[in-house]
């Protein structure tokens, strides 16, 4: 390898880096390790609300701020050609005028800072995939990417290393491998929680634990609904009672034919009468008849 000086390699271009890269990369796959390129669309590193978050964390420390802008020019053309988050550390592999190896720590993010990011949440988030694809209200989006009490690491909280000759504390391979994070996060959102040591579902989990506590204790005012689950709840309009519909008498069953051989009903009886008596003869005088002569 060729040197400009005593210690730092002569200028590679654009397009020798990325045969390197292929190169290695193809050695890679042939021992069987799969590299996970950065891929970057266009001129934006990061499209989504936690990959831009990720940026503009980092972006906001002076101690990043100027050494950052050396790393977009990396990480846009493709010299990060594997990177692998895990719980606590970031590993990548940056194609320069060598094949450098660049190791991201991250400290675990502490138990008590992520209780309250649990606690003040809870509730507000409605599922998983609202969650990881940043469909948030403001509220929560700003809670948990607050840049002291948020899930973002601060400077004191990562520790750098590369394996390049540069002495600066942020190198321009370490810079391209934090703007890497903040693209794969596009893609993968859930790497953010598992770099922090923290699980994205308690988040769900603890909201549905405060509704079922909520139900169990009793009927609650909306007042305290709306104060635990962070919602106004507007009241509900009773509408008024129909009025009842009128209903038709019911009509008489239809009387069965008797069927031949039942026995005949009896006749209705009828209240006994007194035949009527013969008229009384009149009490006036019969004149008599002429006596024959």
């Amino acid at each position: 390898m060729a040197y400009w000086n005593d210690r730092f390699p002569a200028y590679v271009s654009v397009a020798q880096r990325k045969e390197k890269a292929a190169a290695h990369a193809a050695s890679l796959r042939g021992k069987g390790h799969v590299p996970r390129p950065v891929v970057i669309e266009g001129r934006q590193i990061a499209a989504s609300a936690w990959g831009k978050a990720w940026c503009e964390h980092l972006e906001s420390y002076s101690d990043f701020a100027n050494r950052l802008p050396r790393g977009r020019t990396y990480v846009r053309n493709g010299s990060v050609f594997d990177l692998q988050i895990e719980a606590g550390k970031v590993r990548a592999l940056v194609s320069g005028s060598d094949i450098y190896r660049v190791v991201v720590g991250v400290r675990p993010l502490g138990a008590d800072r992520w209780d309250a990011i649990v606690r003040d949440t809870s509730g507000r988030i409605e599922s998983a995939v609202g969650l990881l694809r940043g469909r948030l209200d403001a509220g929560v989006m700003a809670r948990m990417t607050d840049r002291q009490r948020g899930l973002f690491p601060a400077p004191r909280e990562i520790a750098l290393e590369c394996s390049c000759p540069d002495v600066a504390g942020l190198c321009k391979h370490l810079a391209a491998t934090l703007y890497g994070v903040g693209a794969r996060l596009d893609r993968e959102p859930e790497l953010l929680f598992l770099l922090r040591g923290v699980d994205h579902r308690e988040l769900i989990t603890a909201g549905a634990a405060a509704l079922t506590a909520a139900v169990a204790a009793g009927p609650t005012d909306d007042a305290a609904l709306g104060a635990l689950f962070g919602i106004e709840i507007a009241e509900a309009e009773v509408p008024a009672a129909a009025p009842p519909a009128a209903t038709a008498p019911k009509a008489a069953p239809p009387t069965a034919a008797p069927r031949r051989g039942d026995a005949r009903p009896a006749a209705p009886r009828l209240p006994a009468t007194r035949p009527a008596a013969p008229p009384a003869p009149s009490t006036r005088a019969v004149a008599a008849a002429p006596a024959p002569r």
